[in-house]
């Protein structure tokens, strides 16, 4: 599929959470609209395919808008949205990002999450996650690390399975070698570092990736899409080719069951560091 890449200017880059998010971060903040990525195993049962606002007819994994002035609006934003969040939340916290990977390969060209880590580090919130499905996070090891120093930070990389591809479905956009050893190596540098195994696949070695994560990760987030994906019941990826591709190799895994199984197993090799769902991505281990 032809990626249409445009390059825009926006209004604002902080957006006050509501609904899930709102116990996770007091902000979203997406360095681009759309995500190149859709084409991808995540993209398959990603929730943003479904909101109009964002796609506006056009096929999902298919565009990207580049927002060029990301950085310049969040300096001139952060006074303002700094003094709600502490008031409204507590804290001026950022998840980065909901609707978009904020290291699609276009980063590398038009550098936007860059500039804005760079801003960041000029004017810091109190707490930055940044989620990502891929290994490039490491390209912006030197600036996470600066931040980290600056501000409470986690790096959120995406694990769904030790598979790196479905039956019938596209392959990752980064191979699971590759982000294991993202987390590896930011964790090395003192980054706090969490898989977030979101949506939780069918696991070929379930123990064997338990410990695999717990060698490289200080925490782990456990996700199914029946109460991730925002609808009731799972019903956005109900939508999608997904749970059929998963019910093809193991039926359990489209059932709570099946996280219940994997929670209780990496709570057994990873004691306090095992996060559930929505308390999971607001940093709450157990």
């Amino acid at each position: 599929m032809p990626i249409e890449v445009t390059q825009v200017e926006v209004a604002s880059i902080l957006t006050r959470t509501g609904g899930y998010l709102r116990t996770v971060a007091s902000h979203s903040l997406q360095p681009y609209r759309g995500c190149t990525f859709g084409n991808s195993l995540c993209g398959v049962g990603c929730y943003v395919q479904h909101n109009a606002w964002v796609t506006r007819g056009r096929p999902w994994g298919g565009f990207l808008e580049v927002r060029t002035n990301a950085a310049a609006v969040y300096r001139s934003s952060y006074e303002r949205e700094t003094a709600w969040a502490r008031r409204a939340h507590g804290a001026f916290s950022i998840f980065c990002s909901s609707a978009t990977d904020p290291f699609v390969p276009q980063e590398r060209q038009f550098g936007i999450t860059a500039s804005l880590l760079t801003a960041m580090c000029e004017r810091p919130p109190d707490l930055i996650i940044l989620q990502t499905h891929t290994h490039r996070v490491v390209d912006h090891a030197t600036r996470i690390v600066e931040l980290s120093r600056r501000c409470r930070l986690r790096v959120h990389v995406s694990i769904e399975s030790d598979r790196d591809q479905l039956p019938g479905l596209p392959p990752s956009a980064s191979p699971v070698e590759r982000r294991l050893a993202a987390c590896a190596e930011l964790r090395r540098l003192g980054v706090f570092t969490v898989v977030t195994v979101s949506p939780l696949l069918p696991i070929a070695e379930p123990e064997r990736f338990v410990e695999r994560i717990a060698e490289v990760a200080d925490a782990v987030v456990i996700d199914h899409y029946i109460e991730g994906d925002g609808s009731k019941n799972g019903a956005r990826t109900l939508r999608t080719p997904l749970p059929d591709a998963v019910a093809a190799i193991d039926p359990e895994a489209t059932t709570l069951a099946y996280r219940d199984r994997i929670v209780e197993l990496a709570q057994r090799l990873m004691p306090g560091r095992v996060g559930v769902s929505e308390s999971g991505f607001a940093g709450q281990y157990a």
